[in-house]
């Protein structure tokens, strides 16, 4: 069972970027968090997906804008087998962390 950081991720700007897929045979409760580093705003967009290519219906979060130095978190989240948790920022700015822990 792993517990701590699942995944970390500063993906490209406009980038569908898959940070995090709960392993065969598990699920798994998380947090998300999204910090911008940059010195715009950066607009954010979070799923919970069945792959790496998010349906409309799969969004948590989107377009939500996060200010300079600003934090956008998610907690007590739970996916189950393969779900993918994937992110995307209108910047490069943008520096993901997925934590928990797999059961």
């Amino acid at each position: 069972m792993t517990t701590g950081v699942l995944g970390q991720s500063n993906p490209a700007a406009n980038t569908n970027t898959t940070v995090y897929t709960v392993p065969s045979s598990v699920s798994a409760t998380f947090n998300i968090s999204i910090v911008n580093t940059g010195a715009t705003t950066a607009a954010a967009t979070v799923s919970i997906s069945a792959s790496g290519t998010p349906a409309a219906s799969e969004y948590i979060e989107f377009g939500t804008p996060i200010p300079p130095g600003g934090v956008l978190e998610r907690g007590g989240m739970v996916a189950q087998t393969g779900k993918n948790i994937v992110v995307s920022c209108s910047t490069a700015s943008c520096a993901v962390t997925v934590y928990g822990f797999e059961q």
